[in-house]
């Protein structure tokens, strides 16, 4: 292990002169990972919602349902963009020259891109309830996929934030 003695503080640095960009491909690298996490689950849903017009029962759900299939599609595919932009983004601004910069709009990309995913699951939620028990349960259980994800995926991460 290098030690290296930092210019700007004078304090011995034990992870070699390499640390801060090490630091900064690390973060790349979570960030990664957690796109590796969200994109499966979003290209699945986006298939299933690209093939289901074509199949022969879908022109018998009630026309609110067929406005809540193209507002579940909308968001899926905004989401699938959000999340998918970084990496071409990545890619054609390749070699990186602002590492800090590109990071900071994937991140932002991800967050904006988890509000389409989550009221996509939503309303998928929706569209299969009210078809396999009816309208009874129709809201109630998007309800509770709703309640579940605000709280998973955006009051507790904020909370622990603070």
């Amino acid at each position: 292990m290098h030690q290296h003695v930092s210019e700007q503080d004078g304090k011995q640095d034990h992870d070699g002169p390499n640390a801060e960009d090490e630091e900064e491909r690390g973060d790349l690298s979570d960030l990664l990972q957690e796109l590796r996490v969200l994109l499966p689950g979003v290209q699945t849903l986006t298939a299933f919602l690209i093939i289901l017009p074509f199949n022969q029962g879908f022109g018998r759900i009630q026309q609110s349902e067929q406005w809540i299939y193209v507002a579940t599609f909308v968001c899926s595919i905004s989401s699938l963009v959000l999340f998918t932009a970084p990496a071409a983004q990545h890619r054609l601004e390749r070699p990186l020259r602002d590492r800090e910069r590109f990071k900071h709009d994937a991140t932002r990309l991800i967050i904006v891109g988890m509000a389409p995913l989550s009221l996509a699951l939503i309303l998928a939620t929706h569209l299969v309830v009210t078809q396999v028990v009816g309208d009874e349960l129709g809201f109630a259980v998007p309800a509770l996929v709703a309640g579940l994800i605000v709280l998973t995926w955006w009051l507790i991460p904020l909370l622990h934030r603070r």
